[in-house]
């Protein structure tokens, strides 16, 4: 059963970028039909549909978030990985990466890594 496992800073400056990566387990990235997406839950609130990436590659971010979001991967390690940029601490979140069917949204996500709290403080 494939799984999913986020790594990274769990504590990152104002201003700077953080970069989260998922490494993705018992099935690949290049599999057909599932996008790969970054979701975040700031403490206190919803879910937050952050962007995706394809197996073929495309990538699909947030409107909100555009400007700052990059979305790569990297297939070789069968990862995929998240760079938020000028963050603040509005940014402190629990970071989920998830697999799904659908470029876009939450609602068809079947599985979901266990979560990353980044805290952006000085």
């Amino acid at each position: 059963q494939v799984q999913l496992q986020e790594s990274g800073p769990g504590l990152v400056n104002p201003s700077q970028t953080l970069s989260l990566t998922c490494t993705v387990s018992s099935g690949s990235i290049l599999t057909n039909i599932y996008s790969w997406t970054w979701i975040r839950q700031p403490p206190g609130k919803g879910l937050e549909w952050m962007g995706a990436i394809t197996n073929t590659g495309n990538t699909y971010v947030s409107p909100s978030l555009k400007s700052r979001t990059s979305i790569s991967r990297d297939t070789s390690k069968n990862q995929f990985t998240l760079q938020l940029s000028s963050v603040t601490p509005e940014d402190t979140a629990v970071y989920y990466c998830a697999r799904g069917v659908a470029v876009t949204g939450i609602r068809t996500l079947e599985v979901w890594g266990q979560g990353t709290l980044v805290t952006v403080s000085s």
